[in-house]
């Protein structure tokens, strides 16, 4: 659980008669080398000195947290869907076989890359430009956009640098299942290579309950231009309703393939208006926690709602369009070159930035006298400086409230460069 989090947990319909606790921190849990072990042990340890009843353990975060929630629930008697659904949801290359599987017109052309090979080579079937990612990773770390074999040698000494940091934690999840025989010898530390995608990005948010696949959300994916990096999520998404149905239904097929019963998830797909194209970019089995605003101020009830339903044994029965706005949007205000943040606004003048311009709320990610190369799990290619959530009756609307949180925040920076590995790119 996280501070930012916490006020948005409590105002979900299904949050208001419950009582939260933090199990861990972010810090240990996504700090440093992760091991899963260590993890496992310090919670139990916090939830067996716990003298009232457990009565869910759930979670937003990606791994280890999404795995632990399984382990701890099956330990704890508490609800969550099978560890399996969450792994093959999870594990890149497994999840794309169970897509290709479901849904084959709605996965890109993919491959293993040997990483232990002395020159790796591309998967038969790929060409440039490609993706090139591990197969397990969060927040797009060690994701690289690759065009040609130079860029492609780059990415794959990054990669074989780094992915270590969740693959080999992710082993001693993948010995507790009995693996298909595709996925018998394959591992964790794996690389994979992919088509890449054009058009436009969207993500789908929805949950299983009693068998039944719901979708209560799809979001328009915007990106900053010339770059793979967000600008912002905006919802409702404003694709044509045919299109909009079609991502409901891989939807649907995929997650009843996958197995996954009484949980969140969310998929992010490509649409290409050209070609008409639906493309899976990938699964996550939990809501998106950055959407959360967006469902409060468009709906009237935050995404977290699902969650603690679902965490509970109830239905979530998600309300559509009952909030104060007709659209809302996260912003990612991002800066793509390193440099140290001066002039960090405070709690105190974040507050005055959202009691001047309604329908917003700002979090800071750099601390004062930060490193913009210190801040944790950033894309390849950007460091986010601020989320900022607007709400609103027009995209000129949103727009406008975001430029003027832009100018509020003010920030400054010294000594700017650009990053090791990664290039500037115009916003």
């Amino acid at each position: 659980m996280d501070e930012a989090n916490l006020p948005t947990l409590r105002a979900a319909c299904t949050g208001r008669d419950c009582r939260f606790h933090g199990l861990l921190t972010i810090e240990e849990l996504q700090g440093g080398e992760v091991s899963l072990p260590d993890l496992l042990a310090r919670a139990r340890r916090v939830l067996d000195a716990f003298g009232g009843t457990i009565d869910a353990i759930t979670g937003y975060w990606d791994f280890p947290v999404s795995t632990m929630v399984p382990i701890l629930a099956r330990e704890y008697g508490t609800r969550a869907t099978d560890l399996a659904s969450i792994v093959k949801c999870e594990h890149k290359y497994w999840s794309r076989l169970e897509q290709r599987a479901a849904a084959p017109e709605a996965v890109p052309a993919f491959g293993r890359v040997e990483l232990d090979a002395e020159e790796p080579e591309l998967p038969d079937g790929l060409s440039y430009p490609l993706w090139l990612k591990p197969a397990l990773s969060y927040s797009s770390e060690l994701a690289f956009g690759v065009k040609d074999r130079h860029g492609f040698r780059a990415a794959v000494q990054e990669i074989r640098a780094g992915i270590g940091r969740i693959g080999r934690p992710f082993e001693s999840v993948m010995e507790q299942l009995e693996l298909p025989p595709e996925m018998a010898e394959v591992g964790s530390l794996v690389c994979l290579a992919e088509e890449s995608l054009t058009g436009i990005q969207v993500a789908v948010e929805g949950y299983v309950h009693q068998g039944e696949v719901t979708i209560y959300g799809v979001l328009d994916s915007i990106n900053y231009p010339d770059s793979s990096s967000f600008l912002r999520h905006q919802y409702p998404s404003m694709l044509p309703p045919p299109v909009v149905r079609r991502l409901h239904d891989v939807s649907a097929r995929v997650m009843r393939r996958i197995g996954m019963e009484g949980a969140t998830f969310s998929i992010e797909f490509f649409y290409d208006p050209g070609t008409e194209a639906v493309r899976i970019l990938e699964i996550n089995p939990r809501h998106s926690q950055a959407h959360a605003e967006l469902f409060a101020f468009v709906d009237g009830v935050p995404n977290h709602h699902c969650m603690l339903a679902l965490a509970r044994g109830e239905d979530p029965r998600m309300p559509h369009g009952e909030g104060r706005y007709t659209m809302a949007a996260k912003w990612y205000y991002r800066w793509f070159a390193d440099g140290v943040v001066r002039d960090v606004p405070g709690r105190e003048q974040l507050d005055r930035i959202e009691r001047d311009i309604p329908g917003v709320r700002v979090d800071v990610a750099p601390r004062e006298r930060q490193r913009l190369s210190d801040l944790p799990q950033q894309d390849s290619y950007s460091y986010e400086l601020a989320h900022i959530f607007t709400g609103g009756d027009s995209e000129e609307e949103l727009r406008e409230k975001y430029d003027r949180c832009v100018a509020a925040l003010d920030l400054s920076f010294e000594g700017t460069a650009p990053a090791p590995g990664r290039q500037p790119e115009s916003a």
